[in-house]
Order: structure tokens, then sequence, then C-alpha cells
């Protein structure tokens, strides 16, 4: 099984909406990006290596995203939604994927909804698996280099978040490493020292 990786967005925020059910009661539905199309994130990666990374357009064309769940804080305990129990609305469109679910009558979705109202909770965040990515190589090893990722493989939870969570970029990191050793045959020493050596001499020859 593919390594899980975690990245998180604040471009569009989440919203409140109050809508009248068929019952004649106000009930809060929630909506926000759970992934945005070509946008480029934040500097990820580690002490010697660094990368921003875009979602391509059509990463999750034919993703099958039946079991989805949507979470708090990436707390399974804290569950507000999930597609299989049609609680969980998911919409791709030219910005991205859309999230929508009616606030769960639960302890953490009451406090949710509140919270997003007073603007204590604004970014949102996914759980994903890669099946393809590409990797372009900057000229200046101070310049951090891209990763697109071209196909999701899996998607697997998505929701509102307190803070931006540290990326996990171990799955990321792999991908970069075998990208590197495709390239070149690494000298046979420390995986450290290794991959360290040939990251710096691409960096060498695109200059």
């Amino acid at each position: 099984m593919k390594e899980q990786e975690i990245r998180t967005i604040t471009i569009e925020g989440i919203t409140v909406e109050s809508r009248a059910a068929d019952s004649g009661q106000m009930e809060d539905t929630i909506s926000g990006y759970g992934i945005v199309f070509n946008s480029e994130s934040r500097v990820l990666g580690g002490s010697w290596y660094s990368f921003t990374e875009v979602i391509d357009a059509r990463a999750l064309d034919g993703v099958d995203m039946s079991e989805v769940v949507a979470t708090f804080n990436h707390n399974f305990d804290n569950i507000l939604a999930r597609a299989d129990a049609k609680t969980l609305k998911l919409t791709i469109d030219a910005k991205g994927l859309k999230y929508e679910f009616k606030a769960p009558n639960t302890t953490a979705g009451r406090d949710l909804v509140e919270n997003i109202k007073n603007g204590n909770v604004k970014g949102s965040s996914f759980i994903f698996t890669t099946e393809e990515d590409r990797w372009t190589y900057t000229k200046d090893e101070t310049e951090p280099d891209k990763r697109e990722v071209l196909k999701v493989e899996r998607l697997i939870e998505l929701g509102p978040v307190v803070m931006p969570a540290y990326a996990d970029t171990t799955a990321a990191k792999r991908s970069f490493e075998l990208s590197l050793e495709k390239r070149e045959k690494p000298e046979p020493t420390t995986d450290f020292e290794r991959l360290e050596k040939l990251y710096k001499a691409h960096k060498i020859k695109q200059k």
C-alpha cells in the first residue's frame, strides 16, 4: 500500500450557510474546497531538499471517492460526514474539489459551526495517496524543485482544520529519490550521503 500524504489549503476558506430544511427548521451547511487545482503550495520538504507542489486539474479523473470521509482536524473520532452515507457531497469544478455537508448535531459539529463563524477555523486539509507524479528540477540549488501530482490513487479523507498541519512529505520524498535514481546511478555509500550528493549533482548540471 502506498504511503498517505497530508496537504492543507487556506485559499478559499470555509463557509457556513443556514438553510431551511423540509421540516422548516434551519440547518447549518458547511462547505469549502478540499483541493485546489494548479495552485502552487508553500515550500515543502526537508533539510537538504525542498519543493513546491501543484495538483493537476485531471488528477482526480476516475478516482473512486465513494468512501471519502469528512472529519475535523483529521480526527476520525470527530467524523462529520461520509460519502457512502450520502451525508457528504463532493463536486469537482474548474477550481478544484469542493465538499459540502450538513453540520451534524454533535458536539464536534456544533462547535465547528461556531468556530467557523468566529473565524477560528479557516483551512481545509486532505489525505491522499499518489499514483503518478512528475518532478522538475531548478537550476538554482537555493530554489525549490517542483512536483506535479498528475494522478491521485486514492482520496481518503478531507475536512476543516484549525491550523495547517505539517505536511507529511515522506511519500513525496521517496518519489523524489526514485526520480533522481532513474536519472543517475548513485555511488554506493550511505543512503543520506548518496541522495544528498546526487541531488547536488543534478543542481549543478542544471546551471
